[in-house]
């Protein structure tokens, strides 16, 4: 049953909608039913970067990670991939959308590119996020974050803030469509695959980016397997081949030469 704090946020959210206070204000509702550190909503499409939407991070984040992210790290976040082509709308763990190596990535703790990630790397116990879908195949992701030292977000909260995503989703849309919709994307604008052979392709085949695009995001080479339809033993291949290339001996070091290129 809604409560008259939740009542009076629900009142100060739709009185916000469309002006600079909307994520303020979509905050104060989630704090009515479980805390967070930090929170922050992004609008994805896959022919333009990313939007911020709202910054409830600004305290803790380095600047030069927010921007690394706008240049095409967002890539390799699992809201993003989720938020366009793959989820469902609603309110989702972190955890249950990544690929099954993305913990074993740079990116899951990098304060280079990962603008939730505070000063030390790898402070956050969790992030979970609504994924709200918008018109024309964009989407948004609200996530909200605790920081390490803090407990998980358990059954009970998460139950409640799923019972508010009509709520998040209606406020969001209507926000989106009068602050912050999309118009035709820049011709300068790189998409998706663009990013990638802009990154790698003067020394990888095409073939080769699609793997390489799968390893930064956190997949398996059994992952990575089942998501191109070819075997195990050729993607294999394809990473040796990779490496070679590049001249490197690591995956660490293939998400530096991603970081590096974003960087310039």
């Amino acid at each position: 049953m809604i409560n008259s704090d939740e009542i009076g946020a629900i009142a100060a959210l739709f009185r916000a909608t469309g002006g600079t206070d909307y994520g303020v204000a979509l905050d104060a509702l989630i704090r009515t039913v479980a805390a967070f550190d930090m929170s922050c909503i992004f609008g994805f499409s896959a022919s333009c970067a990313p939007i911020l939407i709202h910054d409830g991070y600004s305290e803790t984040v380095d600047r030069g990670a927010l921007r690394s992210y706008l240049r095409g790290a967002y890539q390799l976040d699992p809201f993003y991939s989720a938020s366009i082509v793959e989820a469902s709308e609603g309110l989702w763990r972190m955890r249950d959308l990544a690929p099954d190596a993305y913990y074993d990535t740079k990116f899951a703790s990098s304060r280079e590119v990962h603008p939730c990630i505070s000063d030390q790397a790898g402070t956050l116990v969790e992030e979970i996020g609504f994924i709200i879908a918008l018109p024309d195949g964009q989407g948004a992701t609200y996530s909200l974050m605790r920081n390490r030292g803090g407990a998980l977000f358990n059954e009970t909260e998460f139950a409640k803030l799923q019972h508010l995503l009509p709520i998040v989703a209606a406020s969001l849309r209507s926000h989106w469509r009068f602050a912050h919709q999309i118009d035709a994307p820049s011709p300068s604008t790189p998409s998706s695959d663009e990013v990638f052979h802009l990154a790698f392709g003067e020394v990888l085949t095409p073939a080769q980016c699609g793997v390489t695009k799968l390893i930064l995001r956190g997949h398996s080479s059994v992952s990575i397997a089942e998501n191109l339809g070819i075997a195990e033993g050729t993607v294999k291949l394809h990473r040796y081949n990779i490496y070679r290339r590049l001249e490197i001996s690591s995956q660490a070091e293939l998400f530096q030469r991603f970081i590096d290129y974003l960087a310039r």
